[in-house]
């Protein structure tokens, strides 16, 4: 997945913004499911040819955990053992070596490493797995800000110590509940003083950004408990946090009707960010929260595109080309596929398999959603500089619809006060949070029906 999103993303859904609030969580557009079989598969060194490649972002997946959680539908498989785990970075050296030769002279300005859980990977597998990142790539990665993904169960102190002597600057940490019997219900199975014990250790080893996970809408959780949650996680004192609404619903307890769940977790959505705006943090997006003066540089951004993936379940982004692996969420499929990913010979990496061709309605629509969906809303100087034209003369339709439900703001001042923008276009509080409703209803008819059609695996 991208830096920073070890929560549970969903599938999007195609419907209206009104149909509820709680749509799919869009992390990045357009969404897997609407890759295809590129047919034929165009070489990378074609792909990347023209493309800027001084300012890249280098993204690396290591599909494996030590458990999977009842909410997590991410690419990952569980209990991999050593000999896969030896089989999979002897996969990522030779794709790695493939994408290198492709193109030319690349220099990356950020790197991250997702899953999966990448510390799932032990103290000297990660050794390994940066030596051949920087070797073959080509990148000092203690030069450049770099975000990990750990768990409570493998934030070890050795692992940690390969992390922090690699020059990871920004860990993120998939807590999602303080509450022992939330965590049993979520499927993942971790006590509270495991966790505050990962956490000691995290902070020992000094990064400069700890982010943590929580997640809202767990069956059994009551506002007083989210309330205990977030102080626990406030105690750490973390420079980001992140709230992320459960999209696995509760399979017993709650028996809730649709729209009562979406009611409850519309509450301890307000309520945690309310929580987290009193306690100093600024809010980034729905699900984003950081304390003032700090800056995200591990986090992508569809303003800037480049982004080069390595590994099974990595995307890579071009201008026009989002591509990567096979896709899969069920675990045998999962595991077929990382099976297949080991065995490839070094050429099958120089070719682009699945993806998604972005024509320039498309560009435009990803810059409106992914620059909508973030707090600080759209510059319309920046997206007239891209496209020659501007965000309300491409969809007028669309913002006025959200602007009469009172969800947009137009010349909108930025998020912490200040004087009027003018033209820029900001989700309003109630926007924000309604992000998982708007952002699936600006997708195009295109790629609905690529989503529509996908088969799930």
């Amino acid at each position: 997945m991208l830096p920073g999103l070890s929560g549970a993303p969903a599938q999007p859904a195609a419907g209206a913004a009104g149909s509820g609030p709680y749509q799919g969580y869009v992390y990045a557009y357009p969404h897997k499911t609407a890759y295809r079989p590129l047919d034929p598969r165009p070489s990378l060194a074609d792909v990347w040819a023209g493309e800027p490649l001084r300012h890249l972002f280098l993204y690396l997946h290591i599909p494996f955990c030590e458990m999977r959680c009842g909410f997590c539908n991410l690419f990952t498989r569980t209990g991999a053992p050593e000999e896969l785990v030896a089989a999979y970075l002897d996969a990522l050296e030779r794709q790695a070596g493939a994408v290198r030769d492709a193109l030319d002279g690349p220099r990356f300005a950020a790197a991250a490493v997702g899953g999966g859980t990448p510390t799932y990977l032990s103290a000297a597998e990660l050794t390994r797995m940066f030596d051949l990142t920087e070797r073959i790539m080509g990148t000092d990665l203690t030069t450049i800000p770099m975000s990990v993904e750990t768990s409570p169960a493998t934030a070890t102190t050795d692992r940690l110590a390969v992390l922090a002597e690699r020059g990871t600057t920004r860990i993120s940490i998939g807590v999602q509940s303080f509450v022992d019997a939330e965590a049993r219900a979520a499927v993942r199975p971790q006590r509270r003083r495991q966790v505050e014990a990962a956490l000691g250790r995290i902070r020992e080893a000094g990064f400069d950004t700890l982010n943590i996970d929580l997640i809202y809408g767990i069956d059994g959780q009551t506002e007083e408990s989210w309330r205990r949650s977030l102080d626990a996680a406030l105690t750490w004192k973390p420079e980001e946090v992140y709230l992320y609404p459960l999209y696995v619903r509760p399979l017993t307890g709650l028996a809730r009707r649709a729209r009562d769940w979406d009611d409850h977790r519309l509450t301890l959505y307000r309520q945690g960010r309310d929580h987290l705006l009193a306690a100093g943090y600024e809010q980034v997006s729905m699900r984003m929260f950081r304390l003032p003066g700090r800056s995200s540089p591990t986090e992508y951004t569809c303003q800037r595109d480049g982004m080069v993936g390595l590994g099974c379940g990595a995307r890579s982004y071009t201008s026009d080309l989002h591509y990567s692996y096979e896709y899969a969420v069920a675990a045998g499929q999962v595991r077929a596929i990382i099976d297949g990913y080991v065995r490839l010979a070094r050429e099958e990496f120089t070719v682009a398999n699945v993806g998604f061709r972005l024509d320039g309605e498309e560009r435009r629509r990803r810059h409106l959603i992914q620059s909508l969906l973030q707090a600080e809303g759209l510059d319309p100087a920046l997206y007239r500089d891209r496209f020659g034209t501007g965000p309300e003369t491409d969809f007028g339709g669309d913002l006025e619809r959200l602007a009469a439900r009172g969800w947009l703001e137009r010349d909108a001042p930025p998020p912490g006060g200040g004087a009027p923008r003018p033209g820029w276009l900001r989700l309003t509080a109630e926007g924000l949070a309604h992000s998982d409703a708007i952002g699936p209803a600006l997708f195009s008819g295109r790629v609905r029906a690529l989503m529509a059609a996908y088969e799930e695996r």
